[in-house]
């Protein structure tokens, strides 16, 4: 075969979401636009802040500004601009020099990966989980391990303790969650803070906590706490694709805790691989994105788009718990097969992802990140849908 084995099982695995895009190309070609509803990608629509925009015109008529290289982990001011917000956010005593400017959320994540991992060291995540942590854990040499949740999909703190071994060197979490949209409290944070630590103790290695937060301001009625007053040895990664719906610009950060164990090594290091596989983060964004700190897109449309969703649903018979955060619903699929009942919901031109590819057979998602209208129109399909397998 041409290409590594491993890499088979990543294609096939990222192929869930590829294909139900293609295929609401194709299906938008057949049918019309209006008359097909594609929940499968969580691509922000939001319109951005004005602000924004007005931000990027400016820097774009200034002369002063570079475009040129700078110091790989990002421009010093830029740093700056992160470390001051989350200080005045979290109190948390960052510097500068434990900012690295990062390719979106992913590019952090590869970045802390190949700073941290070993090949053959595990990373353990709660499952369901984003599906593209298989490719990271791959692209670093790790092994993927998951540990189980609770029905409500919060954490289980039993099941993470159990599924630590002598070979895991990172765990990774996602709150607010795609693909389930819950929110971790501070009391579920700080008892994976005691977890990692007694994990540590035990097997005399530090286990290091990976908080990947691209949705932290995309929640809903509830406070999202920070992982840094639960554990020490916390790197924070973030982007800025979802709060400022800047998805396409690619421009995200990750910051490490003071504390930490080899803060300052890490967070070296996590330059040193941003170096390796992407020069820098894009230069003109991140020097928007050093003004905008604190800015946010208006959370109340996602907000008003859930509710709409969540009530059509429950009115059709779903099950589903309501999401706290991002902007994703996890429903229950109606008979066991979830990939089954995705096919069955194409036969009514809507398109959802089987749970199965985030690690949580027998549900589906489905992104909200859509026009009032798509989820309004789409509502007598699902009922459809659901009252053929009943």
């Amino acid at each position: 075969m041409p290409i590594a084995d491993k890499m088979v099982k990543m294609v096939e695995a990222a192929s869930m979401i590829r294909k139900m895009f293609e295929e609401g190309i194709r299906m938008k070609e057949k049918f019309g636009a209006d008359h097909v509803f594609d929940f499968s990608l969580g691509n922000p629509d939001v319109p951005p802040p004005k602000i924004m925009q007005e931000t990027l015109l400016d820097l774009i008529h200034d002369d002063t500004v570079s475009h040129g290289y700078m110091p790989n982990p990002g421009f010093m001011h830029v740093r700056q601009a992160v470390a001051d917000y989350l200080n005045q956010t979290f109190n948390v005593g960052l510097t500068p020099d434990l900012i690295v400017m990062t390719v979106g959320a992913a590019g952090a994540l590869n970045d802390c990966l190949r700073a941290l991992i070993n090949p053959g060291e595990e990373l353990l995540t709660p499952a369901p989980y984003f599906v593209g942590y298989n490719q990271y854990a791959f692209v670093a040499g790790a092994t993927l391990i998951t540990a189980s949740t609770r029905p409500d999909f919060h954490l289980d703190l039993e099941a993470i303790q159990t599924a630590i071994t002598e070979k895991t060197r990172v765990v990774l979490i996602n709150s607010p969650n795609n693909p389930t949209g819950a929110v971790y409290s501070a009391e579920e944070l700080d008892g994976l803070g005691r977890v990692l630590e007694a994990a540590s103790k035990k097997f005399d290695k530090r286990i290091y906590l990976i908080s990947d937060e691209p949705y932290r301001k995309i929640a809903y009625d509830v406070t999202v706490p920070s992982v840094f007053d639960a554990y020490n040895h916390t790197i924070v990664l973030t982007s800025y694709s979802k709060e400022l719906s800047l998805a396409g610009e690619r421009i995200g950060y990750l910051a490490v805790h003071p504390k930490a164990e080899d803060a300052r090594l890490i967070a070296g290091a996590a330059g040193v691989a941003n170096t390796m596989m992407y020069v820098n983060a894009p230069s003109l964004f991140q020097q928007v994105v050093g003004r905008l700190q604190g800015i946010t897109v208006d959370i109340d449309i996602y907000r008003r788009r859930r509710d709409i969703f969540c009530q059509g649903l429950k009115q059709a018979g779903y099950e589903f718990d309501v999401p706290d955060g991002a902007f994703y619903l996890f429903p229950k699929s109606p008979i066991e097969n979830d990939v089954e009942f995705v096919n069955l919901l194409k036969d009514q031109n809507i398109l959802a992802v089987p749970g199965t590819g985030f690690g949580g057979p027998g549900h589906f998602r489905l992104s909200y990140a859509v026009p009032d209208k798509t989820i309004i129109d789409s509502l007598p399909g699902f009922k459809k849908a659901i009252q053929s397998v009943k």
